[in-house]
């Protein structure tokens, strides 16, 4: 996939079988397959490689890891990290102001 700039940084993709293929399909390069078992252990290896500038993560992934690690993943900002549905099916949904704060560091709520 090609890269915005000399800055850019790199995505790399950490999915199941499928949703691997489909981001192989549509060019990425950095893209691993995981299964329950090594969920944890690739994402712990590609947050402290310092490589990439975003991970996109299935949120069987996020399931995968303890609840220090997600939330040290939500609140990342290098590299930032987005936990896509899972080819399953299920998803969590997660609010466009609680998108924004963790990107963005605005708290879109309205006071009152």
């Amino acid at each position: 996939m090609p890269e915005g700039g000399a800055d850019a940084g790199r995505t790399i993709v950490l999915g199941e079988r499928e949703l691997a293929i489909g981001f192989r399909l549509i060019g990425f390069k950095d893209v691993v397959q995981v299964t329950p078992q090594t969920a944890a252990s690739e994402f712990r290896r590609v947050m402290d490689s310092g490589e990439f500038s975003l991970v996109v993560a299935s949120q069987s992934v996020a399931k995968a890891l303890t609840e220090t690690q997600r939330l040290h993943a939500e609140s990342s900002l290098k590299p930032l990290v987005v936990f896509v549905p899972a080819p399953d099916g299920a998803y969590e949904i997660e609010s466009i102001s609680t998108l924004a704060k963790r990107v963005l560091g605005v708290s879109l709520a309205m006071p009152g």
